[in-house]
């Protein structure tokens, strides 16, 4: 909430306070350190439910007037706060649900009712954790999961210059601490069992007990509770520690918490001691310094926690890679692009179908051009945007095709939805380079894509990973070492890696190969796995950790207002004309231009005079069906080669858009047709170096781009050869403007 009130007045409104006063009121406290209000409503001791309901709703709307908020954005940690909101003309609503309160002892007989009535009315609900999002992500359409960040630099401290609190400097160590709310949660009988079975060792507890009699709490000489401290403190008590624990109980108040104290711990340098809450395991089971245990080894677990931070701080620098994936910045600006996004829908008048326009400067082609660009996909509208900005060039830019953007052109279709003409398109990369280019022209929006495969009817995670090896074998694979194993057992190594079906032997073996690799490549490809190289399969990996999205990539989001939008923005600029609905052939005798930029097929560009590259194409069947939601996630892979297209694709997954229907595409490879993707083959690519041989005679003409270059690049790493190709043009005109000086 800091950082919402850098550019918005944010008010807290939290739970009322009884009060003996007989009229209700406000308390109005700023926050230290920042411009965030906390409102503090005072009910009358002893009022009714429906009086004090009231009685709130009334002293908020109050507080809109003082503060001349016509249409604020509602933020909702709890549902119980809805009851007195419901009236307010909102510009978005938004439902940050971080618990399954309704699973919590003693909760209010109404949440559940509440939650329901909020989440129909929300514009986007954020879960805090992954478990608590596939709990709920079939009751919105615009939900998303953001796992607690951590202040590192805050507990970072507990690493190098913290004094301990005398209260617990007297304990003798070794210490292992916790700290948190004691409540319905925490494993008592775990606690008592541990502390005995392990007398030399402290076990501190920091925090209130709720919910549960303080009488039964376990007592033991070595077991210290220290009441509740200030976050301030926190690092300091953490500092005296040896080892932190998570002694939590597996019931259903713990199903779907998501711990902020794993990352915190870890920032603290504090090897972490946990039993296996499911996002626990999920998002740091692989990480060192975090042990899983259950009731059995969770003491023994202790000892190796122990022993690992006594051999000093080696194990960190992995910790603090995990730690460095998330931070309070990253989740900041994944919420403030879908809130600016959902304000944007709210406000706007009614939407008209977005059509591509193509940027018209008035420039005929018989004008001088320094540079004609063939293609206007990513390689070459990055080119004609940098050499007409970066080097002030002009630029003729023409596309075959009626539309700008390539294969990623994206469109709203009779219905209103946003698709991809072309199939799905999901930008990810680990270029910050690239990342911070296009995003000069979009907005992004977080996604991370998630796929399954249809096998026999069961939706299995796509590539394999734990979840989809212990859900086809009917396993309960606990860690990545039993995954491993069971890997390793079913693996065939092969002495030289050359095809795509040796790859996957080599890693998984027969029975995984045939059920998810052999129909689908068959069917991509027109080829048997053993026909094509080894990079075809090894884009798909195999993991043995639970993580189940596709790309692992720093950066994965899309483009919040499309593909399109984007291409437009790149374009807009006065030295460049945009001619769609051109073919090259058609132009190419006009020499319009100097120096040729080709992101076509190369074959093409020299007449086919060796043969035609071999390609692979798709076509794709489009269809809007009358309902919210279709698919569980963005893409269905179908591995069988009894169905006969490759996957289907539900694009409101994709792009977020909230619409009362949902458009679908099924995709079918073929032969014939536009050309998508080089078929990598030796013979194939001893033809494409023929080609290559005469474009490096070639000064005035420069090939770029998947089909330019013959390789099966992703979006991101054609926007990264095009970067380089223009930085390569520069250096080049560089050197013939001194040639030209000195002569």
């Amino acid at each position: 909430m800091k950082r919402f009130s850098r550019d918005r007045e944010v008010f807290f409104f939290e739970e009322f306070i009884p009060t003996e006063h007989h009229l209700p009121y406000l308390e109005i406290h700023v926050f230290e350190g920042t411009t965030v209000k906390a409102v503090r409503p005072r009910i009358p001791r002893g009022w009714e439910t429906n009086q004090r309901v009231k009685a709130l709703r009334s002293l908020l709307d109050e507080l809109l007037k003082l503060s001349h908020a016509a249409s604020p954005v509602l933020w909702f940690y709890t549902p119980m706060m809805y009851e007195f909101t419901g009236h307010v003309e909102a510009s978005a609503i938004i439902y940050d649900c971080m618990d399954e309160l309704a699973n919590f002892k003693f909760a209010m007989p109404r949440l559940k009712e509440n939650e329901a009535r909020l989440i129909a009315r929300a514009d986007a609900v954020f879960t805090g954790g992954h478990s608590l999002y596939e709990a709920k992500r079939h009751l919105h359409q615009n939900i998303h999961s953001f796992p607690s960040s951590v202040d590192a630099a805050h507990f970072k401290t507990a690493r190098y210059c913290c004094t301990e609190p005398p209260d617990q400097r007297s304990i003798p160590g070794p210490k292992l601490g916790y700290y948190g709310v004691i409540d319905e949660r925490i494993d008592l009988d775990l606690i008592d069992a541990v502390a005995r079975a392990r007398p030399n060792m402290s076990f501190v507890f920091i925090g209130p007990v709720a919910k549960i009699n303080p009488e039964i709490l376990p007592k033991a000489p070595n077991i210290y509770y220290l009441g509740q401290k200030h976050y301030d403190e926190l690092p300091a008590y953490v500092s005296g520690w040896n080892v932190a624990l998570m002694p939590f109980a597996l019931n259903e108040a713990t199903k779907f918490i998501s711990p902020t104290k794993t990352p915190e711990y870890l920032a603290a340098g504090r090897p972490v001691v946990s039993t296996a809450i499911r996002d626990v395991v999920r998002q740091y089971g692989d990480v060192d310094g975090v042990f899983l245990a259950d009731a059995c080894d969770f003491a023994p677990a202790c000892d190796r926690a122990l022993a690992l931070k006594n051999s000093g701080s080696d194990w960190l620098a992995l910790a603090d890679l995990a730690l460095a994936k998330s931070s309070w910045d990253k989740t900041f600006q994944g919420m403030n692009t879908l809130l600016d996004e959902v304000v944007t829908r709210r406000f706007a008048s009614e939407r008209s179908p977005k059509q591509c326009h193509c940027p018209s400067k008035g420039k005929g082609t018989s004008a001088a051009y320094d540079y004609l660009i063939v293609g206007a996909g990513f390689a070459g509208s990055v080119l004609a945007e940098r050499l007409a900005s970066g080097r002030n060039k002009r630029v003729l830019l023409c596309d075959r095709r009626p539309h700008i953007a390539g294969n990623t052109y994206d469109f709203y279709n009779k219905a209103g939805i946003l698709v991809h003409q072309y199939g799905p398109h999901i930008f990810h990369t680990n270029s910050q380079r690239v990342f911070e280019y296009l995003s000069r022209f979009t907005v992004w929006r977080p996604y991370e894509h998630r796929v399954l495969a249809d096998v026999n009817a069961r939706l299995l995670p796509i590539p394999i990973n734990r979840t989809t090896i212990n859900n086809l074998y009917g396993l309960n694979l606990s860690d990545e070492a039993e995954a491993a194993i069971f890997l390793a057992s079913r693996a065939e190594p092969c002495r030289t890696i050359v095809t795509s079906k040796d790859v996957v032997l080599a890693q998984v073996g027969s029975d995984l190969y045939r059920t998810f690799f052999e129909g689908y490549t068959r069917k991509q490809w027109g080829l048997d796995p053993s026909e094509l190289d080894r990079s075809v399969t090894a884009r798909v990996p195999t993991r043995t950790s639970v993580d189940d999205r596709y790309f692992l990539d720093t950066y994965q989001a899309m483009p919040r207002d499309g593909y399109t939008a984007m291409f437009e923005k790149m374009l807009d600029h006065d030295n460049i004309t945009v001619m769609t609905g051109t073919e090259y052939a058609d132009i190419r005798s006009e020499n319009v231009a100097a120096h040729t930029i080709f992101s076509g097929p190369i074959d093409e560009y020299f007449e086919y005079c060796f043969g035609r590259l071999p390609y692979r194409s798709l076509n794709f069947q489009h269809e809007t069906h009358d309902m919210e939601r279709m698919l569980p996630v963005g893409v269905v892979n179908y591995p069988s080669e009894a169905v006969p297209y490759t996957r289907i694709t539900e694009y409101k997954h994709l792009t977020g858009q909230i619409h009362p229907k949902t458009s679908i595409s099924f995709e079918f490879a073929c032969a014939d047709g536009d050309p998508y993707y080089p078929i990598p083959r030796p013979e194939n690519q001893a033809l494409y170096k023929q080609y290559e041989s005469l474009a490096r005679d070639l000064t005035d003409v420069t090939f770029v781009g998947r089909l330019g270059t013959y390789k099966y690049y992703n979006m991101d790493q054609v926007v990264g050869q095009a970067l380089a190709t223009y930085r390569q043009l520069t250096r080049t005109g560089l050197r013939d403007a001194i040639s030209a000086s000195t002569r």
